[in-house]
């Protein structure tokens, strides 16, 4: 993904940052609104690193990193979060303290604004291209304008980022003037992306596999030994099939889960119990990937139905 190269990535934990530094990687965005418990962590994978950036949305967050100016004559590297109307983290694009604090930033010895980063995460409520094109537009729209005013106000060489899965899988033209985009579940998609419009079911790269462990005809139900832990309750089990899509049985909805347990049913009718046997396996698509891929220690990377390999994600933050 990064074209054989060890830079250019964002992370979303200290812990990822860590592990990406420790194999090599020497270009790090930790694209996460910087905790102050972090500063001095953050400050020695600054010194240690090329290149290691922090995200500020706040006067406070700057006062942190003055005092904790950087050995060795390095500068941080800080891209300033923008709020393009998606409501999460960031400064709101339109109130006059956005660009005053990007001012205040590119003005502090030791401390470069080297980007700005907005997330239109809105696009996670949208239904299909032509909605999520909207809000990308617009998002890409109120990011360039507002790299117009660092311009006009003497801040040269800052670089311009948007990022979520939705607006890059469904780019508009005008992306391409931006310096960087940053999508993240693109990586493995999941059902809820291919609801919102982002790919199709056949984009999906992620499964958990479960084994039928019961059969209850009085209840028209199986039983199956994938609960909340293994999959998530992302999604609120408001697909038409539950909790996710069961992969080649459209019959069978995913209606409830506990810890360790799920009970699927049929969509409609009864039960065929001969077609689903005790210790026969389905494969289940989730709602949103990155939450059950959290759940899991190990993912196996397989092809044409054979393991071809294990990943470890890294866990903590």
């Amino acid at each position: 993904m990064t074209g054989g190269a060890r830079r250019c990535i964002v992370v979303s934990t200290l812990a990822e940052a860590c592990f990406y530094a420790d194999h090599g990687y020497d270009d790090i965005l930790y694209a996460y609104p910087l905790p102050f418990d972090k500063v001095e962590r953050c400050a020695q994978l600054a010194e240690r690193l090329a290149l290691f950036h922090v995200l500020v949305d706040n006067s406070a967050t700057l006062e942190e990193l003055k005092k904790r100016p950087l050995k060795q004559g390095k500068s941080w590297h800080v891209w300033m979060k923008l709020d393009c109307d998606n409501g999460r983290a960031g400064i709101p694009y339109s109130e006059p303290r956005a660009l005053q604090l990007a001012k205040d930033i590119a003005a502090t010895a030791g401390v470069n604004l080297t980007g700005v980063y907005a997330h239109c995460g809105n696009t996670y409520g949208c239904q299909g291209e032509e909605q999520i094109k909207a809000v990308a537009q617009e998002t890409t729209t109120l990011t360039l304008q507002f790299m117009e005013k660092l311009k006009a106000a003497g801040i040269e060489g800052v670089k311009s980022s948007i990022g979520s899965t939705p607006s890059c899988s469904q780019p508009v033209p005008d992306m391409a003037m931006l310096s960087e985009v940053h999508p993240g579940n693109y990586v493995f998609y999941d059902v809820q992306q291919s609801l919102i419009g982002s790919c199709s079911l056949t984009d999906v790269a992620v499964r958990v596999l479960t084994r039928v462990i019961g059969h209850y005809p009085h209840r028209n139900q199986l039983l199956v030994d994938c609960g909340w832990t293994a999959l998530s309750h992302d999604g609120g089990g408001k697909l038409p099939t539950g909790y996710a899509v069961i992969e080649g049985h459209p019959e069978l909805k995913l209606l409830a889960m506990t810890q360790e347990h799920g009970r699927v049913e049929a969509v409609s009718g009864k039960l065929d119990f001969s077609k689903y046997p005790i210790g026969s396996m389905l494969s289940l698509m989730p709602y949103h990937a990155c939450a059950t891929a959290m759940m899991h220690p190990v993912y196996y990377v397989h092809s044409q139905g054979k393991i071809v390999g294990t990943w470890t994600p890294t866990r903590g933050w």
